[in-house]
């Protein structure tokens, strides 16, 4: 298993250089200059304007400005934007807002996803079962801004039961623009869930241990949802990275200072130490998640053995 562990870790640094380039390529093919979009309405001279160009490099070709930005990624330094800031000072500052709504997500998707995942498997073809297919296509079929606006206006302005913006009021603010950005996905836990589970009720095992005269709890709990989880695993831990990205709608929506809107910020002004530097902790943050999810194969089927 350790083995198994450094070696994926090693796979990251080309992963990681080859996202950071793509992503550096993509910013540096924008149209538009960022200079004259940082002065704004207020020109700026042409010896102020050339100084600033040389400053961040932006004469030079792309090659050479990448391998400047890397020179100095190896030294920990993540550049600074156009005003001077550091990029590592922006992700501190917007790290922790998306790792909260991110982890509400998650926990609505494990939670409710799973829950009725079970119950429809349980009860395939019965009430609840159609409730949860019927239920599940709808949130699937509205796109993400739309569910945004939708639950904003009714649960925020017309009901008044959650905050529609900012983090004023703490974990609170989190759990609307949460349970948006876990809306699909959880629709996809719920039938990933169920069908798995339903798959594995039928199995010889079960049939055995219903045989032998176990509880039906005891057969579920015990033996079959455990087999039943590991799709459902796989698709969570690669859906985080998934929810991290996809943050940005969410963020931009409920007006939440987190790392989606200043990725939208920063490539509205071309800012591209600040979009490079935080797509690329996303995708690293991808990379470690599908780690630990090949790590927890192990956990959930014995029979999986990594060298």
């Amino acid at each position: 298993m350790g083995r198994y562990v450094a070696r994926r870790l090693l796979l990251t640094i080309p992963v990681l250089l080859g996202a950071s380039f793509l992503i550096f390529a993509m910013v540096y093919a924008l149209p538009g200059d960022p200079i004259r979009a940082l002065a704004g309405e207020r020109p700026l001279s042409p010896a102020v304007m050339a100084q600033l160009r040389d400053d961040f490099n932006l004469n030079d070709p792309l090659g050479v400005q990448y391998l400047k930005y890397v020179g100095d990624l190896l030294q920990g330094d993540l550049g600074t934007d156009f005003r001077g800031r550091a990029v590592t000072e922006t992700i501190a500052r917007t790290l922790p807002v998306t790792v909260k709504l991110t982890a509400v997500a998650v926990g609505f998707e494990i939670v409710i996803g799973i829950v009725a995942g079970v119950l429809a498997g349980i009860r395939r073809n019965g009430y609840f079962d159609n409730l949860v297919l019927v239920s599940t296509t709808i949130i699937v079929s509205i796109p993400i801004l739309v569910l945004a606006f939708v639950t904003q206006f009714v649960f925020g302005l017309k009901l008044g039961w959650f905050p529609i913006a900012g983090t004023q009021e703490g974990i609170y603010s989190y759990l609307l623009p949460g349970l948006v950005l876990a809306s699909g996905s959880l629709a996809y836990v719920a039938r990933l869930t169920r069908t798995s589970l339903a798959e594995n009720l039928r199995a010889d095992y079960v049939r055995t241990a219903r045989a032998k005269g176990l509880p039906q709890r005891t057969i579920i709990v015990r033996h079959t949802l455990r087999n039943s989880l590991i799709p459902v695993v796989t698709f969570i831990g690669a859906d985080i990275g998934a929810l991290l990205g996809g943050a940005i709608v969410t963020e931009s929506v409920f007006n939440l200072p987190g790392m989606g809107r200043e990725v939208y910020n920063a490539v509205r002004q071309q800012e591209g130490a600040v979009v490079v530097g935080i797509v690329t902790l996303m995708v690293f943050f991808f990379i470690f998640f599908n780690l630990v999810v090949d790590v927890l194969y192990a956990v959930l089927d014995p029979r999986i053995r990594y060298d």
